[in-house]
């Protein structure tokens, strides 16, 4: 068995200009009357959330800021292992009656957001909710789409994708998929 291989998809400046992107496309496809709120969904959407806030802000626009830890309302608690409960924080104002933008690392089978979408109609009524995500790779497992999208990454189901943040994870920001030693599937 020889073993996986990595192959990186996007680099530092790659990832810049996608979250510049994004947060243009936000500002576009958003009324400047509405409350504009931005959820990171931890553990790397919350900085990229942060990231997206300062070009936001940046461009002239105005948004909050704000997390939303999703750990209680996922459907495999029994099948995965612990989980360290995270931070949720709401700005001031809350979410009723805004626009919220939840934003997510990496879009999969979808299960996270069907996870932020419970957590946060318990935290109140948002006027409308949006999806950002730097990747999305395909393989819905329920009918959720992103809104913006830093990289279409078609992967196999065997294939991992992993983000790595400078602020979170130390050396730079890089976006690989972790193709399985072969012979192997995960």
């Amino acid at each position: 068995m020889s073993p996986g291989s990595v192959v990186p998809v996007l680099g530092p400046p790659e990832i810049t200009r996608a979250l510049t992107r994004i947060s243009h496309e936000i500002l576009e496809r958003t009324d400047p009357e509405d409350r504009l709120v931005l959820l990171g969904i931890p553990t790397r959407g919350a900085p990229l959330a942060q990231r997206l806030h300062e070009r936001v802000l940046a461009a002239g626009g105005s948004a909050e800021l704000g997390t939303l830890d999703v750990t209680m309302y996922r459907d495999d608690l029994r099948s995965q292992p612990t989980r360290t409960l995270l931070r949720t924080e709401l700005p001031a104002g809350g979410v009723d009656g805004a626009t919220v933008v939840l934003v997510d690392d990496v879009l999969y089978s979808g299960r996270t957001i069907r996870a932020a979408l419970d957590a946060l109609s318990d935290l109140g009524r948002p006027a409308r909710v949006q999806l950002a995500v730097l990747v999305d790779r395909g393989h819905r497992e329920l009918p959720i789409r992103a809104d913006y999208v830093g990289k279409n990454l078609p992967t196999s189901r065997h294939e991992r994708v992993q983000v790595a943040l400078a602020d979170l994870d130390g050396g730079e920001d890089a976006v690989t998929i972790v193709k399985p030693a072969e012979g192997e599937e995960r």
